[in-house]
């Protein structure tokens, strides 16, 4: 089973790598799940906070910024699999619905974390200071969004160990977990209608728009 599952994860990343040889992404460290988060982080916000006006008069650019900034750094494959929960079994599944659903999936965590990050609007992110991660499988990047006119937003990233490598695997802000929510999601659709549902719901939310929002959920104009 665990080769069968090896050769799958190899063929998804041929299908879905999202970098090229020209278009390599600067060096972050990712040996350092600490330094990784922060690093890609801070990449993230300035590149939001540069391109403001553009996002201003067309949110949508989120998307290409949470793909290209964020996305490298992410497990979307480990969590891919955990929203599909317990009653998901991959030998009743064909590859070419497995291949489908990774694709699907992969946009619609761009989409999630562009929604998340759509209230971003040049507030102060601090990130936590390093703590000894030596040994630990998973470690847990913790942060604070600050604007100075209300209450701090807490955020933290969870990552893990994959390869060598960190990646993360969920946003968890104010103690909503993104993965956790999801898993509540669609674990019964799967149970109940199975993997086509699931994929058929997913794209159905990538199809909404980006909305800006403000730090107390309001939607803000774009032409803002």
């Amino acid at each position: 089973m665990k080769a069968k599952l090896a050769a799958f994860f190899t063929l998804v990343l041929m299908v879905v790598a999202p970098v090229s040889a020209q278009d390599a992404l600067p060096e972050v460290n990712s040996q350092d799940p600490y330094k990784m988060v922060e690093q890609v982080g801070n990449r993230t916000f300035e590149r939001i906070k540069s391109s403001k006006q553009e996002i201003a008069a067309n949110p949508e650019i989120l998307r290409d910024i949470m793909d290209q900034e964020l996305l490298p750094y992410i497990d979307y494959q480990y969590s891919a699999f955990k929203v599909l929960g317990k009653y998901f079994d991959m030998k009743k599944t064909d590859r070419e619905t497995l291949i489908e659903y990774i694709r699907v999936f992969r946009q619609y965590l761009v989409t999630s974390y562009a929604d998340a990050l759509s209230y971003y609007d040049d507030q102060e992110v601090l990130f936590s200071p390093p703590q000894d991660f030596d040994g630990d499988k998973t470690v847990t990047v913790r942060a604070l969004i600050r604007d100075g006119q209300r209450p701090d937003i807490k955020v933290a990233f969870k990552v893990r160990k994959k390869d060598k490598e960190w990646k993360a695997y969920d946003m968890v802000a104010e103690g909503i977990s993104m993965l956790q929510n999801e898993i509540k999601q669609y674990e019964p659709v799967m149970r109940t209608e199975g993997i086509e549902k699931v994929i058929e719901l997913m794209r159905e939310r990538i199809a909404k728009p980006i909305e800006l929002k403000s730090l107390d959920g309001s939607t803000r104009e774009a032409s803002e």
